[in-house]
């Protein structure tokens, strides 16, 4: 397996190249959800990827399987339907983590993050973040890190945890005085201040 970073959308078949025939038809349904998803004909789009599912299934497909969950998970959301987007997600995560494809685990980490938002179980939504910034560390990923670390303190806040989220704040700006990007740096360390939980020792509790 490879551990090349890419796309959800770009992963190549894990165990050898696709099989012509019956996959054409498949590979045909999904390309069909896709197209009705960009039109927002979500209906549609959740039929053609279903059956897409359904034959990737058949064929043991795991790439197809990941993708084509990954949609399905997208339809979802578009439509408020946050549970199964979830269940979507979580098939889609564990096709990529078994392939160590990271980027794609990213991507599909985020989406999980947005549907606990949505289903207001951000204890989950946080730990999914745990998750992304653990990736972004090993990637040596700064910017990713920061992105992550900015939605746990709005998810911190959502759920009235103030303190976490001057903590989440308070990373970032130690972030950006690493890099020197002292402007940065004083903004972030100023929302925390701003919400009067910054520690006098400058310990975080994250």
């Amino acid at each position: 397996m490879s551990n090349k970073l890419q796309t959800l959308d770009s992963i190549q078949t894990l165990g050898g190249d696709r099989k012509e025939g019956p996959q054409d038809s498949v590979k045909k349904e999904y390309q069909e959800g896709l197209r009705f998803l960009e039109q927002l004909e979500y209906g549609q789009a959740a039929v053609a990827l279903h059956n897409a599912l359904v034959g990737y299934e058949q064929s043991q497909d795991e790439t197809g399987i990941a993708n084509a969950s990954n949609q399905l998970g997208h339809v979802c959301l578009f439509r408020n339907e946050y549970q199964a987007a979830l269940k979507h997600y979580q098939r889609a995560l564990v096709v990529v983590e078994m392939a160590n494809d990271r980027m794609s685990t990213l991507a599909v980490l985020n989406k999980i993050v947005t549907a606990q938002k949505g289903l207001k179980k951000y204890d989950k939504a946080i730990a999914a973040c745990f998750d992304m910034l653990d990736l972004y560390q090993d990637n040596r990923d700064p910017q990713g890190t920061i992105v992550t670390l900015e939605a746990m303190a709005e998810i911190y806040l959502d759920d009235g945890q103030k303190a976490k989220a001057a903590d989440a704040y308070k990373a970032i700006g130690s972030i950006h005085k690493n890099f020197r990007h002292d402007t940065m740096a004083a903004q972030y360390l100023e929302k925390a201040t701003q919400l009067g939980t910054v520690a006098a020792n400058g310990s975080s509790s994250l």
